[in-house]
């Protein structure tokens, strides 16, 4: 029977993969054992994916991205070129850490953007429609919509559901809202988080 995903003949997918259809793995990309990955992603070139990772649907990773176990990508998740993420804390070559114990998650929900160069430290989570300026160092969780730059990263700002940065205003109710200039989506910020309305 013929795959219903497209492999580069330069590329190596292990045993125990699961790849469902429509997904693009691109030249000298290695997909490790245990993985699961849904359906019309994107892996680029020089793509390294960890053992047992989970990648949702539509998720776009860029060139020279390595995304180790413990890390879980959810739909629409977009990598951008060689950002990284790490899966240990306080690494050693002396006294290796392997196995899952030693790794902490990172869950990197729905439509999150990590721009080009961002560093994702481990045992975070990014926040759905989040968006993760380039050569951004995450340490902490980001929240949903949150805009974040900065070594160590900063929340500057808040971006709607389709990438465009959102301008908040004071209703007659006292309460910060804000209307996408774009697409007319509405949101009402509340404790420091924005949500949809």
């Amino acid at each position: 029977m013929e795959k219903e995903y497209f492999v580069h003949e330069s590329a190596y997918v292990d045993d125990n993969v699961e790849i469902d259809k429509g997904t693009k793995i691109w030249h000298f990309s290695h997909v490790q054992g245990g993985t699961k990955i849904g359906k019309n992603c994107s892996l680029g070139q020089n793509v390294n994916i960890g053992n047992n990772v989970i990648i949702g649907n539509n998720v776009k990773i860029q060139n020279n991205v390595s995304v180790y176990e413990g890390v879980e990508l959810e739909d629409f998740v977009f990598c951008g070129p060689s950002m990284v993420f790490t899966n240990i804390m306080n690494p050693r070559s002396e006294f290796p850490q392997r196995g899952s114990e030693f790794y902490l998650k990172t869950l990197i929900k729905k439509s999150a953007s990590l721009g080009a160069n961002s560093t994702i430290v481990c045992g975070n989570t990014i926040g759905k429609y989040a968006f993760v300026g380039a050569g951004t160092v995450v340490i902490k969780d980001i929240p949903d919509y949150g805009m974040v730059v900065g070594t160590p990263a900063r929340l500057i700002g808040w971006m709607c559901a389709c990438g465009t940065k959102l301008s908040l205003t004071t209703d007659p109710n006292s309460e910060e809202i804000a209307i996408c200039s774009e697409c007319g989506r509405e949101y009402k910020k509340k404790n420091n988080h924005i949500k949809q309305i």
